[in-house]
Parts: C-alpha cells; sequence; structure tokens
C-alpha cells in the first residue's frame, strides 16, 4: 500500500464519524488481568481497506459529494495510482465547493496520467472555481489538443480566459464552443453570462432563455437567468425563477441581494457576475 497523501487524510478526517463511548473494564481480580487491561486497545482496530468491486464503486457514483469523497479517498488509501478514484475524489471536492483541494486532487491524479481527458478537464474547472482562470488554460488546452470536437475543453477556455482579463481570446472561444454545440445549455450559459459581465444584459438574457428552454438545463442555468432578469429591474419576474430551485431562506437572500443591486445600478451595466457562473461543463 502506498503512503496516504495528505489530501486523502483530509478527506477522511472530514468523512469521520464521532467518537464512540467504550465501556470502562471492570475492576480486574488480580495484577495480571489489571496489567492486560491496562495495555489492551479500547476497541479493535478496522479492517484493512481494500479495493472496491466495479458494482461498489457503481454504487458510489451515486452518493451525495461528501460522501463520494470519502469513498474515493479509502480507495486512494489502499491505491494511490487508482486514476478513477483520483478523479472522484477531485470531481467531490469541487462540487461541495472545496476548490483547492479539487486542484490538487487532479495536480496528483493527472502526475501519473497526463494525458487523461477527465482529468484535464477538472483540473480546469477546478482553477476556473478558485477563481484562477489563468492556471486553467493550459489543461484545458491539452483536453482541446485530446479531443478536438468535444465541446468542453473550448467552454472552459472560454470562461478561464475571460477570467485572466483576455476577452478577445475569451468572446473567439466562447464563439467556438457555440458552433461545437449550437443547443448545449452551458455553453449558451456561459456566453450569455459572458455578455452580461460587459453590459450586455438584453443579449444575455436571449441566450439564457435558450439555455434554460432546454430539457438539460440544471439549477444553475435558471439562476442565471434569474440573475440577468433582476438585474434589468424585473424583480418579482426573477423571483420566481429563484424560488424554483432554491430553498425558501437562500432564496429570500439572492432576491433581497437583487433588489439592494437594483437600486445601487438599475440596469446592471457594467457588472461581472463570475461568483455566479457555472464552471463550462
Amino acid at each position: 500500500m502506498c503512503r496516504t497523501p495528505a489530501l486523502v487524510a483530509t478527506v477522511l478526517a472530514l468523512a469521520a464519524g464521532p467518537v464512540l463511548a467504550v465501556e470502562a473494564p471492570k475492576p480486574a481480580k488480580d495484577v495480571a488481568t489489571a496489567t492486560a487491561t491496562a495495555t489492551a486497545p479500547a476497541v479493535a482496530a478496522p479492517p484493512a481497506a481494500v479495493k472496491a468491486t466495479p458494482q461498489q464503486r457503481a454504487e458510489a457514483r451515486r452518493l451525495d459529494p461528501f460522501a463520494r469523497a470519502a469513498f474515493w479517498a479509502s480507495q486512494l488509501e489502499v491505491d494511490g495510482r487508482d486514476i478513477e478514484a483520483g478523479l472522484g475524489v477531485t470531481q467531490a471536492m469541487r462540487q461541495m465547493g472545496r476548490y483547492e483541494e479539487a486542484a490538487d486532487a487532479a495536480a496528483r491524479a493527472l502526475i501519473i496520467a497526463p494525458d487523461n481527458l477527465d482529468l484535464l478537464l477538472e483540473s480546469a474547472r477546478a482553477q476556473i472555481g478558485r477563481g484562477q482562470g489563468f492556471y486553467a488554460i493550459e489543461p484545458a488546452k491539452k483536453a482541446q489538443a485530446l479531443a478536438p470536437r468535444d465541446w468542453r475543453p473550448v467552454s472552459l477556455l472560454a470562461v478561464a480566459t475571460e477570467q485572466a482579463g483576455r476577452d478577445d481570446e475569451a468572446l473567439a472561444y466562447h464563439r467556438q464552443a457555440l458552433a461545437l454545440a449550437p443547443n448545449e445549455p452551458a455553453v449558451l450559459s456561459n456566453m450569455g453570462m459572458y455578455y452580461a459581465g460587459h453590459g450586455d444584459l438584453p443579449r444575455a438574457e436571449q441566450m439564457l432563455r435558450q439555455a434554460a428552454a432546454s430539457g438539460r438545463a440544471d439549477a444553475k442555468v435558471r439562476q442565471n437567468l434569474a440573475l440577468v432578469i433582476g438585474l434589468q429591474g424585473r424583480v418579482a419576474e426573477a423571483e420566481q425563477l429563484v424560488r424554483q430551485d432554491l430553498p425558501p431562506d437562500q432564496a429570500a437572500n439572492n432576491v433581497a441581494w437583487l433588489k439592494a443591486a437594483t437600486e445601487r445600478a438599475p440596469t446592471g451595466q457594467g457588472r461581472s457576475w463570475d461568483a455566479m457562473r457555472g464552471s463550462g461543463s
């Protein structure tokens, strides 16, 4: 078994449950028994981790991100060269918003499998998630070279170059991604948010409405649409969308933020919404 990386230890610690109380030993009848009782471990050590079966791995993919992170971290403890486990940890940590850990997990796995398309995409997503789009450009370009007809690395390059302040490149990548996947909600949403960040809210709304109309659109797309609608002063319409996907308290907070934003700048011109934007795929 390889030595467990610090990242794996962190994930396993996060997943650890509360310590169980152990019944105190009864008084010893003699010195030998007392000595044995004092030196014996309170709880037997758990069995060594083993490599999960394909069925167990398939079941793990359906778990929530926290449970998936713990499962795949335990698999990395068994085999530090397990690429599927490294990818699983990366995805789960990113979905929990722990972008630093996700980027670290991707970097470790890419040492072993530098040409793994999924790992390269996850590395780019993690860097974008932590607001460091410049560092997402290299893995996204490698992914693009491996899969030149895949829209995902191109859409990631669009967001990454935009974060890096390279707007002309970003718009070109957005258009290229749209040409590759004209009906893909993530592509439409990312391009819509590009226009929103550059003050063109009507065009942003048009693209986001097209994205939201797709049966494959997720809550992130609808929330982006709500944001753009609200920033145009139609807060009541935006609120209806916000409440479709968010619990009441979070929806109320978002609506309050929108109201305050429109009072400060009714048209929303020149604002950038990187914190609420998707990661490209």
